[in-house]
């Protein structure tokens, strides 16, 4: 599978939900169901592409947004957090990538009471759910993936910083700041 078709079953599934912002995890139950109906090596091609993807996502400068908008951000919900940047589709992938900080334009301040935060937990584990479904164990298609994929990096690209530093994140996230950090 090639990214264009990833990201086509994305924004397929994207369009059966009403709001990805607040409900990734509709996303990953359109995805599974989508998946499931394909053939193992589709499957595991969308898995290829799923990690491949984190490991571009995974930087110090992203991480830094997802930290100041959720609040925190540990290694799982880093994670968590680039699996909700899947949900939301290519269009806001790329901004993001090119500028964490356009996350703005995503975000709505008026989220309902029970929203927990930007996670996509559910995305991590779409591929392997609709393989078990019907072409195989779990363990199969994380070992297929993990054959097919380059190892991820163990350390963050770019240059870190601290995130618990307001006057750097105000200036390297000055639209986040402005929602999520008090003057």
């Amino acid at each position: 599978m090639d990214r264009d078709r990833f990201w086509g079953l994305v924004e397929a599934a994207r369009a059966m939900v009403d709001d990805t912002v607040a409900d990734p995890d509709g996303v990953a139950d359109a995805l599974v169901k989508a998946l499931s109906g394909m053939g193992a090596e589709e499957i595991v091609g969308f898995g290829v592409q799923f990690d491949l993807l984190q490991a571009e996502a995974y930087r110090w400068d992203l991480w830094g947004a997802a930290y100041l908008i959720n609040g925190g951000a540990s290694d799982d919900s880093f994670d968590y957090f680039r699996g909700w940047l899947v949900a939301q589709g290519q269009e806001t992938w790329d901004a993001a990538l090119a500028d964490p900080d356009s996350l703005a334009d995503v975000i709505d301040e008026d989220l309902d009471e029970d929203f927990e935060g930007f996670d996509g937990e559910a995305l991590l584990a779409v591929g392997s759910e609709a393989y078990a479904a019907g072409a195989g164990s779990a363990k199969d298609f994380w070992g297929a993936v993990d054959a097919a994929t380059p190892e991820a990096p163990d350390v963050p690209g770019g240059q870190t910083f601290d995130f618990d530093d307001e006057g750097e994140m105000h200036s390297r996230f000055p639209r986040l700041a402005a929602l999520y950090l008090e003057e």
